[in-house]
């Protein structure tokens, strides 16, 4: 008795295979610059609750000094905090009496800028690209200016 074999079709054709690449590319394409924009709102707070720290650390030293001058020094109550995404720098006016407090960004954060004053104003200076927006009143935390 004689077999006779038939063969199998297992497997995907080429026009299967392009089909899902393409399909794969077109959501990458739209998941990645999302996710990234959600990573960088996500650190954003880092900067925002370092400079709001230091903010009423310098306020209490001003309670008990009666200056802000010495207060951000190394080793002082309000000295910059160490974080991985912002460089944090403290600028106290030569009269002692007021103070200007900035956030820098650098690695993924590179780009954005947020200050803080003694009159707790607070403003965006700078961001990555003109989608953020930038602002003299506020911090701004998503694309498009919003506060």
């Amino acid at each position: 008795m004689k077999q006779i074999f038939k063969p199998l079709s297992r497997g995907f054709t080429l026009i299967e295979v392009m089909v899902t690449v393409a399909i794969v590319a077109i959501l990458a394409a739209v998941a990645l610059p999302m996710y990234n924009d959600y990573i960088i709102r996500g650190h954003i707070p880092q900067a925002t609750n370092g400079l709001s720290d230091m903010r009423i650390k310098l306020e209490q030293y001003f309670q008990d000094s009666r200056t802000y001058a010495g207060a951000c020094a190394n080793g002082a109550p309000a000295a910059p905090p160490a974080n991985p995404d912002f460089t944090f720098t403290c600028t106290i006016a030569a009269n002692g009496m007021s103070y200007e407090l900035k956030a820098e960004g650098k690695g993924t954060m590179n780009g954005f800028t947020y200050e803080l004053n003694e009159a707790n104003v607070k403003k965006t200076s700078h961001t990555p690209s003109s989608s953020w927006g930038t602002s003299d009143t506020c911090w701004v935390i998503a694309k498009g200016g919003r506060c």
